[in-house]
């Protein structure tokens, strides 16, 4: 037996459906399916345009990159090589820190290298959206209140972040450094983009905000001055103390390690004050940056010994006004003296009761 075989036909399928709601036909499948590869085809050239175009904005991106972050870190690496190399030398360790250097290149290479991740990153990102055919006008906006909002409510930190870029950049200081930030004085221990820390006298830390210094009094940069005050008796020989004095500079200008900290010979200035019984001689020396301290209480040592042999006298050590206004009236406290205290006086006669008068018997 053969059965006979007859085309299939739209109405056909749809009786062969029953209970169907008019389902898709074959024709408008057909017509749909012919549609969508006749679109894909038309835009695949554009999408494997912009595709490419995309891969090649993030490699180039992404490259640069990495090429310029590792030029700023050889960069510092070299900076801090040569930095070393010059601590060993004796000019090198009077004019160079190398800690000092080290934390600033390393601040400003921080700040350079994510300032080029950030612009090259964001230009990529730009680039790419535009790529993709998306408005950036909305998006730009969108970022720059955003941007405002941020920077109205973290206005402390950006201050804090902008003064510490422009004091690394300007090397106002730098570690080691003695420095009066007017909020505290003490020897700078870390520079960083938003707090410095100083080292205070009695060796407590100091964490100042950079946004908060509004003026800096650096001690260690150029050259310092040490600064003494010698006081004699007045009647003493004013030549040959300040012979005795000059002789004193001299021998210490010679002497190691004076001769390096000491930039140029002790002098006596003069006399700065005269009183009646002292007078006072100035002297001064420009030293190395922050030894001023050192060579002043050398230089007392040496200007002490040298006036002892040469019999010059130093003037009694005035005493200090709160003692000076006791010794003047020790008996500020004391009762002025009153004619009473004397029995035989008139006034005291006069002060005493009355007798008594004698009874007299009836």
């Amino acid at each position: 037996m053969f059965w006979s075989a007859s085309p299939v036909t739209g109405a056909s399928l749809r009786a062969a459906t029953p209970g169907s709601n008019g389902p898709t036909s074959l024709d408008e499948a057909t017509q749909k399916a012919t549609s969508a590869a006749g679109w894909v085809e038309e835009n695949w050239g554009t999408w494997l345009t912009s595709g490419l175009k995309i891969v090649l904005i993030i490699v180039i991106a992404v490259v640069l990159r990495h090429v310029i972050r590792r030029t700023l870190t050889k960069l510092i690496e070299r900076m801090n090589r040569t930095a070393a190399a010059a601590q060993g030398t004796a000019l090198g360790g009077l004019l160079v820190n190398a800690e000092r250097r080290r934390q600033r290149s390393e601040a400003i290479g921080s700040v350079l290298r994510s300032g080029t991740s950030f612009v090259i990153m964001g230009t990529a990102a730009l680039t790419v959206l535009s790529v993709l055919e998306i408005n950036l006008a909305p998006l730009l906006a969108s970022a720059g209140v955003a941007g405002i909002a941020i920077g109205f409510g973290a206005r402390n930190l950006v201050t804090d972040f902008l003064s510490g870029v422009f004091m690394i950049l300007e090397d106002q200081y730098g570690v080691g450094d003695e420095i009066d930030a007017g909020v505290a004085t003490g020897t700078v221990i870390e520079v960083g983009l938003r707090v410095t820390k100083l080292r205070g006298p009695n060796g407590a830390i100091w964490y100042i905000r950079n946004g908060e210094v509004k003026r800096i009094g650096n001690l260690s940069q150029g050259w310092s001055t040490a600064a003494v005050d010698v006081v004699i008796a007045s009647d003493q020989d004013l030549e040959r103390a300040r012979d005795t004095i000059t002789t004193a500079g001299e021998e210490m200008s010679k002497a190691e390690p004076w001769n390096e900290q000491l930039w140029e010979p002790v002098e006596v200035l003069g006399l700065s004050e005269v009183h009646l019984d002292t007078v006072t001689i100035s002297v001064a020396a420009r030293t190395m940056p922050g030894k001023a301290p050192g060579v002043e209480r050398e230089l007392r040592w040496r200007i002490k010994r040298a006036l002892d042999e040469a019999g010059v006298h130093l003037a009694p050590r005035p005493l200090p006004e709160e003692e000076v206004e006791e010794a003047a009236d020790p008996t500020a406290a004391v009762a002025a003296p009153s004619a009473l205290n004397n029995p035989s006086s008139p006034q005291s006669l006069a002060a005493e009761p009355l007798a008594a008068p004698p009874k007299t018997g009836k």
